[in-house]
C-alpha cells in the first residue's frame, strides 16, 4: 500500500521512525515534509499535500492512505479535511484507529505526536492500515451523506439549516 505522510516540527522524530517502520512492512511511503527541523514551520501545506495525494491516488485506483501528525493532531486533521474527499480521523487509541476505518472508511489518520509515545502512535497507524471498511449499509449511507454535503452543501431528504 502507498502511505502518504506529513507532519510539522512536532512530529519529525515520529516521521523518521514511521518511514523506516512502514517501508520495513512493505509499504511505499511518500513523505510530504518537512525534511528538517524548523520550529516555526506550518503544518497546513504539508498535511493538505499528503491528503490530496492520498485522494488523487485513490481516484486513480491506487491503494493509498494518509498519515498526518503534529503536536496534538487537531490542526493536522482539520487541514487534511479541507481536501475534497478526505476523511481524516483524529485517533488517540486502538479503538478509534480501527473504528475510523471500519465505520467511517477514513482515508487519513491524524495523531498527536506530543500526546503519545512513538510505540503507541505506530500501533495506532498499523491498526488503521490493517482495518478494512465494514461496507455496512448504514456506514456507507452516512459517508455518502458527508460527500454529498461536501459538494452540494445539502443532503437530499435531510434537514440542513441554511
Amino acid at each position: 500500500m502507498r502511505i502518504h505522510i506529513a507532519t510539522d516540527h512536532a512530529g519529525l522524530d515520529l516521521s523518521h521512525h514511521l518511514i523506516r517502520h512502514l517501508r520495513a512492512n512493505g509499504h511505499e511511503v511518500i513523505d510530504h515534509g518537512p525534511q528538517s527541523y524548523d520550529p516555526l514551520d506550518d503544518y497546513p501545506a504539508f498535511c493538505i499535500n499528503a491528503a490530496q495525494a492520498t485522494i488523487d491516488d485513490r481516484d486513480a485506483g491506487i491503494d493509498a492512505l494518509g498519515v498526518v501528525f503534529g503536536g496534538s493532531g487537531n490542526g493536522e486533521q482539520m487541514a487534511a479535511n479541507k481536501v475534497v474527499g478526505a476523511r481524516a480521523a483524529l485517533v488517540w487509541n486502538l479503538s478509534t484507529a480501527r473504528l475510523a476505518r471500519e465505520h467511517n472508511d477514513a482515508n487519513v489518520i491524524s495523531i498527536g505526536a506530543r500526546e503519545h509515545t512513538i510505540a503507541e502512535a505506530t500501533e495506532f497507524i498499523d491498526a488503521f492500515i490493517a482495518e478494512p471498511f465494514s461496507d455496512e449499509e448504514r456506514h456507507a449511507r452516512r459517508i455518502n451523506q458527508l460527500a454529498e454535503y461536501e459538494t452540494t452543501r445539502t443532503i437530499a431528504g435531510q434537514n440542513i439549516d441554511q
